[in-house]
């Protein structure tokens, strides 16, 4: 169990190429204890931005302060305060900061990348779905 004021989880610095004005708490993770899921607050400087970048896993995000735009391939989708964002697994995309106000959210993201689906159904061959 964990109980402790987000403001008392060090502040880092995003340090990965294309990132500007990012820094990351890490909330809750392996470290805690937990076996699933991290749990960040992502902190960014208006005029800031994460990096753009794809992976295996999905987001699940919640918006905490400011206001900010999600940069993806089709174009930049707008968002503020008390929005829920999910992100694709492999959506390329970065968050961020069009406002004058710090942006802060809350982004979970699995501990491991996810397993490959396998057919449910027991006499399908590879090529086979789910039905």
């Amino acid at each position: 169990m964990k109980v402790v004021h987000y403001d008392k989880v060090e502040l880092e610095d995003v340090n990965i190429e294309g990132a500007k004005g990012a820094k990351i708490r890490w909330l809750i993770a392996q470290k805690d204890g937990a076996p699933n899921f991290a749990m960040r607050m992502f902190e960014v400087e208006p005029g800031g931005h994460t990096p753009f970048h794809e992976h295996e896993w999905e987001h699940e995000m919640y918006i905490l302060y400011g206001k900010g735009a999600v940069v993806t391939e089709r174009g930049d989708i707008p968002f503020g305060v008390n929005d829920v964002l999910y992100i694709d697994p492999k959506m390329k995309h970065s968050f961020k900061n069009t406002g004058e106000d710090t942006l802060r959210f809350l982004c979970l993201v699995p501990h491991k990348q996810p397993e490959t689906k396998k057919s449910m159904n027991p006499f399908a061959d590879e090529e086979a779905n789910d039905c």
